[in-house]
Formats: C-alpha cells, structure tokens, sequence
C-alpha cells in the first residue's frame, strides 16, 4: 500500500521539484466555530486549505479539510480528509489527471482509507456564469476498517466540480466524488455557497455528505456536515 502511495506522491510532485518557474496561482483558508450553553452544551468547528500551483502546462492542487463536533463533552462527529491532484493539460478543454486521496471518519466504520487515480478530464462548459468539468479515471483504494481489518481493492473514479457565478459578490459550487469498487462504493458531495463580504473575505454555508455502500455492522452508511465559516481568498 504505502509503495503505491509513495509512487504516486513522487509522479505528482517530481515536475514541482525539480522544475523552474512554478508559479503560485491561488490559495484559500476557511474557519468555523459554533458554540451554545444553557440546557444544552454543543460546539461545531471546521477549517479547511487550499493551494493551487501551476508549472507550465501543469496544475497542482492541494486540499486540506477538518471537522469536529461535542455535545455534553462527547465527541458525536470527528472527520479529516486531504487531496493532492496533479492536472496536465492537452488544450483548453481536455487533461490527463493523477489525485491522491485520504479520508479519515472517526464513525463511519473506516479507520481510513487511501485512494490512487489515473483518468482523464474534460472541461465540458466555461461560460461568463456558468463552468462544469467532469473526469472519469481508474486506479486502487486501501481501506482500514473498525476492528483492524484491512480492504485492498481496484475502483473506477468520476467526478464532476460545478460552479455557477451568480454576481459579482456570490457564487455556488457542487463537487461530487464516486469511487467504485467492488467490494465499498464510496460517495462524496460538497454543496456551497459563498457570498463576500469584505475585499478577500467571504462568508461559506456548506453541505458535505460522504457515504459508504458496506459499512460494519453498527455503523451507518452514510454522514452529513453542515457548515458555516469564514474563507480568506489570496
């Protein structure tokens, strides 16, 4: 598991490392924090990261999210995940990518798991308002599970990232990841909406849900996230 995962850390990030000209593009950083008292003591918060490089006709992306919450000082939801994805573009609307993914969920059943993909991505609309990429790739998932039990398997990735600029000051976005294997299909949706409210800072009401077809037993399929942060654009 962990020379597969070595391997594909090492396509991804050799042309950064030994190329010249890597140019910073864009980055975010996000933070939420919701506490209450009084008949019932709850706090909710989330960060999250994200970079983007670009290397002459290369793109780097890198992905960074956690989310905790505690009723009565009992954990009730605890999940981390991070993403490195390398894009290499052919013309303006098609690319070759390779993405790593790690997910950790203290109760869904699964430890974590690790995903290596492979595929190929098209830019099917860039309008002034509206822009939707779709990709479609191959690779393998390890999988850790509540108990020790370990899961090695081949999957089949699609994915879709849309965005709908609605002004000037607001904009919504829908991801969604599907890693099908044969024994865990693995499913992934963040819904947001983003609306500025000063220079580089915007305020972010988000919806994850990330779902699991086998689970063991006591555990359930699927989990939800609700979110209300601030994002910092530079």
């Amino acid at each position: 598991m962990w020379k597969t995962t070595a391997m594909l850390i090492l396509i991804i990030v050799c042309p950064v490392a030994f190329g010249q000209g890597v140019v910073f593009v864009s980055g975010s950083a996000s933070f939420g924090y919701i506490a209450t008292s009084g008949n019932t003591d709850s706090n909710s918060s989330n960060v999250a990261l994200g970079l983007l490089y670009e290397y002459r006709i290369w793109d780097f992306e890198f992905d960074l999210s956690a989310i905790g919450a505690s009723m009565e000082d009992e954990t009730t939801a605890e999940a981390y995940s991070s993403s490195l994805k390398t894009k290499r573009d052919f013309n303006e609307e098609n690319y070759f990518f390779g993405v790593l993914d790690w997910n950790k969920d203290r109760f869904s059943g699964y430890e974590q798991q690790i995903s290596e993909s492979f595929g190929y991505g098209r830019q099917l609309v860039n309008g002034e308002r509206h822009l939707l990429n779709v990709e479609f790739g191959a690779g393998a998932r390890q999988a850790n599970l509540r108990g020790g039990v370990s899961r090695d398997e081949g999957i089949l990735r699609g994915s879709a990232d849309y965005k709908w600029i609605i002004s000037q000051m607001s904009e919504f976005t829908q991801d969604l990841i599907v890693e099908n294997g044969s024994k865990n299909t693995y499913v992934e949706s963040v819904s947001a909406l983003k609306a500025r409210v000063f220079d580089d800072i915007s305020l972010v009401i988000s919806f994850t849900v990330k779902s699991n077809s086998d689970v063991p037993r006591g555990s359930k399929k699927t989990d939800t996230f609700s979110a209300v942060s601030l994002e910092y654009d530079f």
